[in-house]
């Protein structure tokens, strides 16, 4: 190639099965690396050529090697651990995707693994297992709570703790307990029903049942947690930004022996009423120094969901800023 910063290299792929399963059905998989990594590539047999930018290029190349050593290790390799292996590789690009893909939380029935899927995430999951409370905040779908609950089934699998307690504030987009139909326990439901599904995802429905049934998991509003003190739990507490500052300082304040707290939030999306000082927003002032308390801070970077849903993000982001 003549143009400066340009290269063309070639990746042998080392058999046909490998092959297959990298390039994916229809090579869907190569199209999504075209278009992530901004490389041409063309595949003839096992052989791959890479046209582009010379740093680009390399990117590409590297991601093919690390997904090479991942299927020698056994890992399967699908469109999604693509996306995270891009993901980490574009952070660093002599990043090891073994140490990605095997460090992940392996749950009791050994078939389900929960791998982190940006750096920030790992970044998290480590920052959870080093520390007794940690916040967990950024966007929706960055994996906070998801990850945070993960932790606390592979936790309690593992006998560290004897108790997982699950808390959301019952406050969403201005409506009112109040004018919703029902006991109590009717109109919490729905603003708990995130935290169960996230739950079920992770462990069958009827042995997840059965430790609610029992108590050895709680799925209960913020409210509950008053008057309490939590031992030898994992405690999580979820859209935290719609807390007012009494309730944060109340639910740090329920902690106990040989118990974990993490607090998930996004302090762009508060649904308390105007004037209200959200509890999350003021924990990061209060707490920011104190020794024992880590913050981890997600990004649309971090957004795990549909990859529609980072170009959404940004779209509001910059249409707020561009009407502020």
């Amino acid at each position: 190639m003549d143009k400066p910063g340009k290269a063309q290299e070639v990746v042998l792929i080392e058999d046909n099965q490998a092959a297959k399963i990298l390039f994916g059905e229809n090579d869907k998989h190569l199209r999504y690396i075209e278009q992530a990594l901004h490389t041409t590539i063309h595949a003839r047999g096992n052989e791959l050529t890479l046209i582009g930018a010379r740093e680009d290029v390399a990117l590409v190349q590297h991601l093919f090697v690390e997904l090479q050593d991942l299927m020698h290790r056994g890992v399967p390799i699908s469109l999604q651990d693509i996306e995270v292996g891009i993901n980490f590789i574009r952070e660093n690009a002599s990043v090891k995707l073994r140490e990605v893909f095997l460090d992940s939380i392996v749950f009791s029935s050994g078939r389900r693994r929960v791998v982190p899927k940006s750096p920030s995430q790992k970044r998290y999951l480590h920052t959870i297992l080093d520390h007794d409370i940690v916040f967990g905040i950024g966007p929706a779908g960055t994996g906070k709570t998801y990850l945070a609950m993960a932790m606390a089934v592979a936790a309690l699998a593992r006998r560290e703790v004897s108790r997982v307690v699950l808390a959301r504030p019952a406050v969403e987009a201005g409506e009112k307990l109040g004018f919703l139909p029902g006991d109590l326990a009717e109109k919490v439901n729905p603003y708990l029903r995130p935290l169960y599904d996230a739950l079920h995802d992770m462990m069958d429905f009827e042995k997840s049942a059965k430790l609610v049934e029992r108590g050895v998991i709680e799925v209960a509003p913020l409210a509950f947690m008053r008057g309490r003190t939590l031992n030898d739990s994992f405690v999580i507490l979820d859209e935290a930004q719609n807390t007012t500052s009494e309730q944060m300082k109340m639910f740090l304040t329920r902690l106990g022996y040989s118990s974990k707290a993490v607090i998930t939030g996004d302090v762009t999306q508060v649904d308390l009423p105007q004037g209200k000082m959200s509890g999350l927003i003021e924990a990061q002032r209060i707490l920011s120094s104190v020794e024992g308390i880590k913050f981890v801070y997600f990004t649309d970077k971090d957004v795990v969901r549909h990859r529609l849903v980072q170009d959404v993000i940004r779209a509001y982001e910059t249409y707020g800023g561009s009407s502020t």
